[in-house]
């Protein structure tokens, strides 16, 4: 039997990276995973680097491309002949990105003498894992001092709508379209249903999406949301909020999607569905029940501030503990616990983890929301700059979004940074950092930014918070 001082069951980003930080600090370390890539063989990386934030943003970068030639070079003078879409080349592109991230994790593994199982790990008493493995073969009793669960997420489903991955598909499916569908409909208006519907509209599709919910991006600030609403509706995104999917029924050359709203019943007629309704821990193989393991109301494995759980010298980390199902928490996270076993000092944030929708133009934020703050009767203070008003944005051509700070009324602390903006992604970060320091916003009102540039508006929208800006 093979014993190691740490297991991580999961090679995701949540369990790769505690695998690699455990590694550094001296432990013996395993990282079992049951992931099999498109060529049949196993892969490490997860669902986010094999089929979900990798090659999504492969897939919008090269959208955005495309329409930028198509619709946008125009006004810059910029006059391009025909323009033809290669759908094979940008799915070539995309399988190219992913293979060369994952090969790199298994570098990382290799670099750091990591041992890497492909399999499927079931939890057995003793801290011990049986683990089945992924291409054949018998399986082998694992024993290590400390397991780290890390198995991440897969995507909900939804009644009456079966996943056939012909006509109607998963995320995942619909990462690997050979070809631009003339109609399609995308049940559930979140961050995954707005990245992938922004994909395909850009690229030709007519794109419609059935939101269950009443608001539109509850998750995000009422004002950030209302901006994104005009905006989505502009770029010709069908938006339905309201909405319950009854039944998808497949044809040989159509799909027909019956929901229900306010109005009654209705039929669309479209050629592809795309379910992105959200996800779920992955606990189906784990054998939790059997060791005893505690999940919450909501089937998450219940964990400490630290991550660990109801069992000694087990931890869970990622997409199957409570918080947002997001790489780089799931990330922050295995580090923690690795720290933490090698007896170091170490926890997570999570009140400052940023969220981040990779459309065109982006939205990020972190912290609180408005609705948030009020719901705690705590008394702020905003400040908000409109990209309308920002120089580089002009020049740019997207002067769609805003920049939107909110403070503690009496000290002037940061609550909460909210934005949608190009490259909102990478501006987010400042917020995490000034949040991070406890900074107010006054102090990133004297700080110096870069003339012209989008983060001028992060500048004064801090100075708004104080009825000071100076370019509106």
């Amino acid at each position: 039997m093979k014993k190691f001082d740490v297991l991580v069951i999961g090679a995701g980003p949540a369990g790769y990276v505690a695998a690699i930080r455990c590694a550094q600090l001296g432990k013996i370390t395993a990282c079992v995973d049951c992931w099999i890539g498109k060529d049949g063989k196993p892969a490490l990386g997860g669902t986010c680097l094999n089929v979900g934030c990798i090659p999504s943003k492969a897939w919008l970068e090269s959208s955005e491309y495309y329409h930028e030639v198509t619709h946008k070079l125009g006004a810059h003078g910029i006059k391009a002949g025909e323009v033809t879409l290669d759908v094979a080349a940008m799915l070539a592109r995309k399988d190219k990105i992913v293979t060369s991230l994952t090969k790199g994790v298994e570098s990382l593994f290799k670099k750091n003498k990591v041992t890497w199982i492909a399999g499927k790990a079931r939890m057995i008493p003793g801290q011990k894992v049986e683990v089945t493995p992924s291409l054949g073969g018998e399986a082998e009793i694992i024993e290590a001092e400390h397991i780290i669960i890390a198995t991440g997420s897969s995507a909900r489903h939804i009644p009456n709508v079966l996943i056939d991955d012909k006509r109607i598909f998963e995320s995942a499916g619909a990462l690997d379209f050979t070809s631009v569908p003339r109609k399609l409909v995308v049940i559930g208006a979140g961050v995954i249903g707005l990245e992938l519907g922004s994909v395909w509209k850009r690229l030709g599709s007519e794109v419609i999406l059935l939101e269950a919910m009443d608001s539109f991006l509850a998750m995000a600030d009422d004002q950030i949301a209302d901006e994104a609403w005009k905006e989505f509706k502009r770029q010709g995104l069908d938006i339905r909020l309201g909405t319950r999917v009854l039944s998808a029924t497949t044809k040989e050359d159509s799909v027909t999607v019956r929901y229900q709203d306010e109005k009654g019943d209705h039929a669309l007629e479209c050629d592809r569905v795309i379910v992105a309704v959200g996800r779920k821990p992955m606990l189906q193989w784990l054998g939790a029940a059997e060791v005893g393991l505690e999940l919450d109301e909501r089937g998450y494995i219940h964990v400490d501030e630290f991550c660990g759980t109801n069992l000694p010298n087990v931890y869970a980390i990622g997409d199957v503990v409570r918080g947002p199902m997001l790489a780089h928490k799931g990330s922050e996270e295995g580090v923690m616990v690795a720290e933490r076993i090698a007896g170091e000092e170490a926890r997570v944030n999570h009140d400052t983890i940023p969220w981040v929708i990779y459309t065109a133009p982006e939205i990020a934020w972190v912290g609180k929301t408005e609705k948030q703050l009020k719901a705690a009767a705590r008394k702020f203070k905003t400040g908000v700059f409109p990209l309308a008003a920002s120089g580089r944005a002009k020049a740019m051509g997207i002067t769609s979004g805003l920049i939107k700070i909110i403070a503690d009324a009496k000290t002037d602390r940061i609550l909460g940074v909210h934005m949608i903006a190009p490259g909102a992604s990478e501006l987010i970060a400042e917020a995490v950092v000034a949040m991070e320091f406890a900074a107010s916003a006054e102090d990133l009102s004297r700080i110096v930014h870069a003339h012209p540039s989008i983060s001028e508006a992060i500048h004064e929208a801090a100075l708004a918070v104080h009825g000071r800006t100076l370019h509106i």
